[in-house]
């Protein structure tokens, strides 16, 4: 993962990141026999939104971020069994030897920033039996959404950024499937589930979520954002609410033979 998403970027991520279904956290739980027992490492935490949940329904959590800020605002959530932890996905076999097996390792919404294949191999090693690793992603990004307005939106930010905008961070199908077929090939045994749900947004919600999705040095400047949100509600014609469909994809990679 790499460095730039700390400071109001990370204030926006906590405030506007959507948080997980029960249902999800409910099948993490049920897939790897979670107890009161047990540690999970959470890697690329950010703010919580997957740790915190967690943390109620086991021993432990150790939430792994590179950004120092997005640590502090997961801190804020406080849940008492949890530790926060400078580093990336590429620091778990360091990771484990202090730690000692976990029943499982998570990542929520971040796998796109790691190098997927290499944490794969690393599973077997770091789990205990019956463990492995959770891999879930929160619907579709803004601006990709199949919906009048989401198109709107990415004709606004693809001119203020004059550049296109396809980057999926690792929801679409193909994604899903290569990390599929990664885990597999790791010799992990993979089972897929989907949880759907109907959300609706405010134009503050959309434009949040849009900050929070940015590196800080795109981050526009505070005088600037004025003129980027009028253009983004101009664009809106007045609309004030807008729907969505969030699907949730977890793919459950158990270490084969435990």
């Amino acid at each position: 993962m790499e460095l730039g998403f700390g400071g109001e970027v990370a204030d926006f991520y906590d405030r506007y990141r959507r948080g997980y279904p029960t249902e999800v956290i409910d099948g993490v739980v049920e897939a790897f026999a979670l107890t009161g027992d047990d540690v999970v490492v959470d890697l690329g935490c950010g703010t919580g939104q997957l740790s915190v949940p967690l943390a109620a329904r086991v021993k432990a959590v150790v939430g792994v971020d590179p950004e120092p800020d997005m640590l502090a605002h997961a801190a804020a959530h406080g849940a008492k069994n949890t530790t926060w932890v400078v580093g990336t996905d590429t620091d778990l076999p360091a990771l484990r030897a202090a730690t000692g097996p976990v029943a499982a390792v998570t990542v929520g919404q971040a796998l796109h920033w790691m190098d997927h294949e290499l944490l794969f191999g690393e599973i077997e090693p770091t789990v205990r039996a019956g463990g492995g690793i959770a891999i879930v992603t929160n619907g579709t990004p803004l601006w990709l959404q199949d919906s009048d307005w989401s198109r709107r939106l990415r004709e606004v930010l693809e001119q203020w950024f004059t550049t296109k905008l396809s980057a999926t961070c690792g929801t679409d199908d193909a994604s899903q499937e290569r990390y599929l077929a990664a885990m597999t090939a790791a010799g992990l045994t993979v089972d897929k589930s989907v949880v759907t749900y109907a959300g609706e947004l405010t134009l503050p919600e959309i434009v949040g979520g849009i900050y929070s999705a940015l590196p800080v040095h795109r981050l526009p400047s505070r005088e600037n954002r004025e003129f980027l949100e009028c253009r983004i509600d101009k664009a809106f014609q007045g609309q004030a609410m807008f729907a969505e469909e969030v699907r949730v994809t977890t793919l459950i990679g158990r270490v084969t033979g435990t």
